[in-house]
């Protein structure tokens, strides 16, 4: 229990650019784990080039992070699973699964940047799977650096309790360190590496300010301890251990988030954040699991964070490779051991575990076993990402994650017969890999479509395909992932009556079609209001997977329904020729009589767009934004940049990238993300119908 109460995992998460993998090069290397940091932005020639956690090729080439990696550091007697996250949102699946089963995590923001697009989202997963976290303001060397600021946008736009535990000295070039709040020292870095840490006394520069500080952060913590606050009422010292007990408890409960500041790449500021890891973020024992039990009706129970109960443990990101399949997996309850069977709860089969590995990124550590709290690589084990591995006497289920729909999709043609069986092969992998990546045919050409959540996004698997599995394609133009969905109720009344020698078809359905809000929680809701046997309760499932599969294919255009809600509320039946199959069919015809009477309209995605731009280019691409049927929500000016948010319909985003370095002779930078559905204008949508039903009418 004791061994279990030192683990620390967390995740490192930030919008792009924050420099989340140069601060996990400066733990591994403060911690031991490497001899010398390398950069994101490598020169090749030098000692292999990149960053550590970033091992892919491509990821070296972009300067970027495509895939999460995992390694474990020891700090100041205690054992960190650490796990380096993309910021960028094509990739934003990493980032969730890596949330869903971490204790803790360290969210960092720029020092000029602040609260910027991907943030938002971080916030928003750190939110869903309820983690404690420390914000890091990091690039605290850069010009324009403005601490406060970034403090104000997290109360403001996030709504965090945003509690600084540190004051900085200086900003920009002038940026020298820290100073310590609740030891009330000033922190310094020196060294060739910054890895000597000196606290001194407070310089008298600073020594009101942060006595001011001091008070404000000793009064915020006073709102979770009641006995500070008598103290702090009564002008009484309060306690070193109070202050860190109370830090502790109140980022665990998610009352506060602590902030601390610094700059990695300075190499400054990332040992005390080390520390603070250690005494703030939780155990696996601090942070109680639960899961759902099979053999009990699926209630949800509590689990142990005990080696001798029996294994519950979650396969959460699954990577192919030559030798077989890695699975990442965290232990929540019980030991998982070398050559021992455990149940896969999803496919009830027993699978052998043959090889466990901790990682670190691409390498690897052969051990026998792991316990409550671990996380480790499984080799050769066959399975999905979200699965869950029970011991014996137990068919326990854990929350799966939260995957997004893709938004973008392109056509793949392979160029010959051999490109076809590598292709294959390729795709299934990615599948496998990465929920947010989906592989369809289109019925009628036979094309195989690729979809995911950006450009970027499937630009990096079409160039893996080529690189990894040497298959020649051919790409198509991109295309948008419409949606279709109803404008109004309309009642529905359908007969399903076939007769062709022995027994027929029957099935009778009535009901309404209502339109769903558009911030509804799903796009789909079955009301069944059937009584008095109207129709057997045997075949309602068969209704509701008749509309549900009347929904793959909208009689508008040939998209995805959403936003429908189907009630089911009288029908009739004949007791020979009724079925389940007929009522399946009866319900995928209704569906789509009824849809066309409900002014069925297009919608489609609408992206979150943040530019950072110098200031004297802001009427070109502001000007550019607004041809693109975009709206601007706002802009902001720090110092000779200025940030503009809008939304803009991706299909008015292809190819962006080259559009803004041309507008602003390569300064200006973008990023975005799905935000959400939008109706699409009746004259546009009509030339989109039109355009679809001429492409499906060419193919036939």
């Amino acid at each position: 229990m004791e061994n279990i109460r030192k683990i620390r995992n967390i995740g490192i998460s930030a919008h792009i650019d924050s420099g989340k993998t140069t601060l996990s090069e400066r733990i591994l290397f403060y911690a031991g784990r490497i001899h010398r940091m390398q950069e994101v932005h490598g020169d090749k020639g030098s000692s292999g080039g990149g960053a550590t956690m970033d091992f892919m090729e491509l990821e070296k080439e972009r300067g970027i992070t495509i895939t999460s990696a995992a390694t474990q550091v020891e700090w100041n007697d205690k054992c960190i699973n650490l796990i380096d996250t993309p910021g960028h949102v094509d990739f934003t699946v990493e980032v969730e699964r890596s949330l869903r089963v971490l204790d803790g995590a360290v969210m960092i923001l720029c020092a000029v940047g602040g609260v910027q697009s991907q943030s938002v989202t971080v916030d928003q997963q750190m939110k869903r799977y309820r983690v404690p976290r420390i914000a890091f303001i990091n690039k605290m060397d850069r010009t324009g650096a403005d601490p406060e600021r970034v403090t104000r946008d997290l109360r403001e736009k996030l709504n965090l309790n945003i509690v600084p535990i540190q004051l900085n000295m200086g900003e920009g070039e002038n940026f020298q360190g820290v100073i310590d709040l609740i030891t009330m020292e000033s922190l310094s870095f020196e060294g060739e590496g910054g890895e000597k840490v000196v606290r001194n006394e407070i310089p008298s520069d600073y020594i009101d300010t942060a006595e001011a500080a001091r008070h404000d952060m000793l009064e915020a913590l006073s709102m979770f301890n009641d006995e500070m606050m008598e103290l702090l009422l009564e002008e009484q010292e309060i306690p070193l251990q109070m202050i860190h007990e109370t830090v502790r408890e109140a980022t665990i409960n998610r009352d506060i988030v602590p902030m601390m500041m610094g700059t990695a790449f300075k190499n400054k500021g990332v040992q005390p954040l080390m520390d603070a890891v250690c005494d703030y973020l939780p155990s696996p024992l601090d942070r109680p699991a639960f899961a759902r039990d099979h053999g009990n009706e699926g209630t949800e129970v509590p689990l142990e964070c005990d080696q001798d109960a029996p294994l519950v443990a979650m396969a959460f990101k699954i990577a192919d490779e030559t030798f077989g399949q890695l699975t990442y997996t965290r232990i929540y309850q019980g030991q998982i051991e070398k050559g021992r069977h455990y149940r896969n709860a999803r496919t009830n089969k027993m699978t052998r575990i043959g090889r466990i590995v901790r990682m670190h990124a691409n390498d690897r550590e052969d051990i026998l076993d792991a316990g409550p709290g671990d996380i480790v690589a499984l080799v050769g084990v066959d399975c999905a990402s979200g699965d869950t591995f029970c011991g014996d006497g137990i068919n326990y289920s854990l929350e799966s994650i939260f995957v997004a729909d893709p938004v973008i999709s392109l056509s793949i043609t392979p160029e010959d017969s051999a490109a076809q069986d590598k292709m294959g092969k390729a795709l299934s992998r990615f599948m496998k890999e990465d929920p947010t990546f989906r592989v369809s045919t289109d019925p009628e050409t036979g094309q195989t479509i690729i979809a995911g959540m950006g450009e970027l996004h499937l630009d990096v698997y079409i160039e893996r395909m080529r690189r990894e599995f040497k298959a020649a394609v051919t790409v198509g133009a991109p295309s948008v992932s419409y949606r279709e969905a109803p404008t109004k109720e309309y009642e529905y009344n359908y007969k399903h009556k076939k007769q062709s020698g022995g027994s027929g078809q029957y099935g009778h359905v009535v009901g309404r079609m209502i339109p769903l809000d558009a911030d509804a929680d799903s796009t789909y809701d079955f009301e069944d209001n059937i009584v008095s046997g109207r129709i057997p309760g045997e075949y309602i499932p068969a209704v509701n997977k008749g509309f549900q599969e009347a929904m793959k294919k909208g009689p508008l255009a040939g998209y995805e329904v959403v936003g429908v809600k189907m009630c089911l509320d009288d029908g009739s039946y004949h007791s020979v020729d009724s079925s389940e199959m007929a009522f399946r069919i009866c319900a995928r015809d209704a569906f789509k009589e009824a849809f066309t009477k409900t002014a069925p309209c297009l919608l489609e995605p609408i992206m979150a767009v943040e530019l950072e731009l110098p200031t004297e280019f802001q009427g070109a691409i502001v000007g550019d934004i607004n041809s693109r049927r975009g709206i601007i929500l706002g802009t902001e000016n720090r110092d000779t940049f200025t940030v503009v948010n809008a939304e803009v319909p991706l299909a008015n985003m292809f190819g962006y990238a080259t559009v803004i370095r041309g507008l602003s002779k390569g300064m200006a930078t973008f990023t975005m993300e799905m935000s959400r559905y939008a109706r699409v204008p009746n004259k546009l949508a009509e030339e989109i119908i039109a355009k679809r039903r001429e492409e499906q009418a060419a193919k036939k």
